[in-house]
């Protein structure tokens, strides 16, 4: 058998991550017990990743970053035995369960884990020495601790957040479980990531095979968690409630613009079967965590190659409030897709004809925007691979390049049917998610994407809005080149797309994609919004806007959401519903883009111009100049303050702790009368702690104290149908 010898706790391990270092137990420092002083979503820097040993319990290793802890027990095998919340001294674990599952050849093995706790409601540490191994075919080998390495190569080419890191400083941790038995011929590696200064930790797995042939893995479970209940409903309507406080995701992930909606396939609630005394009379509560894909992988491993899943992210919370907890993943997609950040003011112009878009590429110029998009139905097509045409596209890169911007073109992949040959086959009486679509593995489907390589390769373009991208259709076909049938075809299909989009990112080039692919490499997806609502009178419109911005930064950075301003007729509505001519409803357009920009947010100014007349680029051009002026403030994070319901004044903080302008409150006034109103504006979330400077856009406002909850009170004075800035500072 051809595998390699590793000597448990004494050599490196042979599958490294970076510069891998086999740690022993025994010799690792203790734990340090110490109580959180700061705030970590004000000040991170306090809360170092570490690898530590329990000075109250022997053969342990514990990964803790003073925010969260989890702890390994060694003994006999490696096992996570807590997983705890350290400022709020809160134990979300109540029972062990293995570290990964895998059915290798149709036979399931078990990593790690131990077996036969008593009681699943909770763990005592006194039961561990009478526990033993849930499977007795492998054995742990060998723990190795190493940097963290990036998940994929991110090419900074443009504005983005000052103060994110990539990767993300922190601790990498790997357990490496051989066969008793060497017939089996494979290993397998279980990582761990814990990153400094926030409560998240990732996980993934690697099959190594070692043997002569090549071996089919059917399926596995990277994570596994037996976790606290959110609630002890006594009747079998356990679905009502919540699963435990914990937020979960991986990179695994498709089909919506939601991070639940998006890994509803592969990050399961479950029922735990052996938490037999757990309050619910049918023990239906939904408390055990697994994540696994619903369909294959069924991959085959070929001798000497390794298999690498994909990764999963588990932030605990440290609180039940809404803003905090979206403010936690707010900054977890900061620190694990920085990329995010990157926000570029955007235009997507009608017509692709040079003509045009040279009007379109030098008006941006004019008013300082930074990015042309040659939008849907504009006759671009990046599915032409003639000279010809790649030479013309590569002019306009090169003229768009004068003029300091870039230049970018949109693409549909799905939600179209290519013919019988190509599109996605699926079993009798289900039809792919957007009524049609091709199946990325076949002929036409490696066709397309070599034809994207080749493109982004040659034409100098640095932008991608991918449209219809892989919802997760899987696919019966045996003739697809890319995938043997069903059981193979989803994975095979991400790992295309997924492949793609990271070699963007590795080439700057950025990606507006309507769907959860922020973790492979995305930059945004829409904010959320009603495309037909554009066709609506354009006072609703604003309104809507405001609405739509207020509910999807709950979860999403301001700069991952994008929304939309029709400076054309767009999905009908007629002239009321539309912009143009620009300088005849100027009002209308400044509201627009104060309250996309006040928020940090990019809209899709979709039109054959940014402005017609002196007055109009005076306009726009002010208002971005405005929005670079507080840039850093504004693409921070949004308190959700008042919500835009068209009775009253409306209005949200935005706060940055790192910046000189710690907060700016944006408030806007739908009524046709001026309005003169105090109201509390809380500024914990800024870091601001004992007094704030405040200013308007026209004067300052004077030295304000903080009351004991953090806030103050501001009389704002509005213009009737218009808005008002604030901003605070030290």
């Amino acid at each position: 058998m051809n595998r390699i010898l590793i000597i448990p706790f004494l050599a490196t391990a042979v599958i490294a991550f970076g510069q891998s270092v086999t740690i022993m137990p025994s010799h690792l420092p203790v734990e340090p017990i110490s109580a959180a002083q700061t705030d970590w979503l004000l000040d991170p820097f306090p809360f170092k990743a570490g690898i530590y040993r329990d000075s109250s319990l022997p053969n342990t290793v514990v990964l803790s970053n003073g925010l969260i802890r989890r702890e390994f027990y060694t003994g006999k095998t490696a096992a996570t035995i807590a997983l705890d919340e350290l400022s709020g001294s809160t134990a979300f674990l109540r029972g062990i369960y293995p570290e990964a599952q895998v059915r290798i050849e149709g036979k399931s093995y078990a990593i790690g884990g131990l077996k036969g706790q008593p009681d699943y409601a909770y763990l005592r540490t006194s039961w561990l020495d009478d526990l033993e191994p849930w499977q007795d075919q492998f054995e742990l080998v060998d723990i190795s601790s190493g940097p963290i390495q990036p998940s994929m190569a991110w090419k900074q080419i443009r504005h983005h957040s000052r103060w994110v890191h990539w990767p993300p400083p922190g601790k990498h941790l790997q357990m490496t479980y051989a066969p008793v038995n060497d017939s089996l011929g494979f290993e397998v590696v279980v990582h761990y990531e814990l990153y400094d200064g926030i409560p998240v930790l990732s996980k993934w797995i690697q099959i190594i095979n070692h043997s002569r042939d090549s071996i089919l893995l059917d399926q596995f479970t990277s994570e596994m968690l037996a976790l606290v209940e959110y609630g002890s409903r006594v009747d079998n309507r356990a679905y009502l409630t919540p699963h435990p406080n914990v937020h979960v995701e991986t990179d695994f992930s498709f089909g919506g613009m939601m991070a639940d909606d998006a890994n509803d396939h592969v990050v399961h609630w479950d029922i735990d079967s052996l938490y037999r005394s757990q309050v619910n009379y049918e023990r239906q509560n939904r408390c055990f965590l697994r994540v696994s894909p619903e369909i294959g992988p069924a991959q085959y491993i070929a001798s000497g190659d390794t298999f690498t899943s994909f990764r999963t992210y588990v932030l605990p919370f440290d609180s039940y409030d809404r803003e905090r907890n979206g403010l936690a993943q707010r900054r977890m997609y900061r620190t694990i897709a920085p990329w995010t950040t990157e926000n570029p003011l955007m235009m997507h112009v009608r017509f692709a004809d040079w003509p045009q878009v040279k009007l379109a590429i030098d008006q941006c110029a004019e008013v300082g925007f930074e990015m042309v998009i040659l939008s849907f139905g504009s006759g671009f097509n990046i599915e032409n691979t003639d000279p010809d045409y790649l030479d013309s596209m590569r002019m306009y890169a090169d003229y768009a390049r004068t003029k300091r911007l870039e230049i970018g073109g949109y693409s549909l992949l799905a939600s179209r049917s290519i013919g019988p040959e190509d599109d996605v086959q699926l079993p009798e009486g289900q039809t792919p998610v957007f009524g049609h679509s091709p199946c990325l593995e076949s002929r036409w489907g490696q066709d397309y994407f070599n034809k994207l390589y080749q493109f982004y390769s040659q034409s100098g373009f640095t932008l991608l809005e991918h449209d219809g991208s892989y919802p997760g259709d899987p696919c019966l076909a045996s003739s697809h080149p890319g995938h043997h049938g069903y059981l193979d075809s989803r994975w095979n299909q991400y790992e295309t797309i997924a492949n793609f989009y990271k070699w963007c990112r590795s080439q700057g080039i950025y990606l507006n994609i309507p769907d959860y692919y922020f973790l492979s490499g995305g930059n945004k997806c829409g904010m959320g919004y009603r495309e037909v609502n554009w066709s609506l009178p354009r006072a609703q419109q604003v309104i809507h806007t405001r609405q739509n911005i207020y509910d999807g930064t709950w979860t999403k950075g301001s700069t991952m959401g994008w929304m939309f301003v029709p400076l054309t007729e767009y999905q009908g509505g007629g002239a009321a519903a539309t912009i143009e001519p620009l300088a005849d409803h100027l009002d209308h357009y400044e509201q627009m883009m104060i309250s996309n920009l006040g928020a940090g947010v990019q809209a899709c100014y979709r039109g054959p111009r940014l402005f017609d007349s002196p007055e109009t680029k005076s306009m726009v051009a002010g208002q971005v100049s405005w929005f670079k002026r507080h840039r850093d403030v504004l693409e921070g994070d949004l308190i959700h303050l008042r919500r835009a319901d068209d009775r009253d004044i409306d209005y949200w903080l935005m706060v940055e702790p790192n910046a000189k302008e710690k907060a700016a409150l944006l408030v806007y006034n739908p009524l046709p009368r001026d309005v003169k109103k105090t109201i509390r504006v809380p500024l914990y979330y800024s870091g601001l702690s004992q007094s704030t400077h405040c200013y308007s856009d026209h004067s300052p406002l004077g030295k304000r104290m903080l009351a004991r909850d953090y806030s103050v009170e501001l009389t704002v004075d509005v213009p009737a149908n218009g808005w008002s800035a604030y901003f605070f500072t030290e």
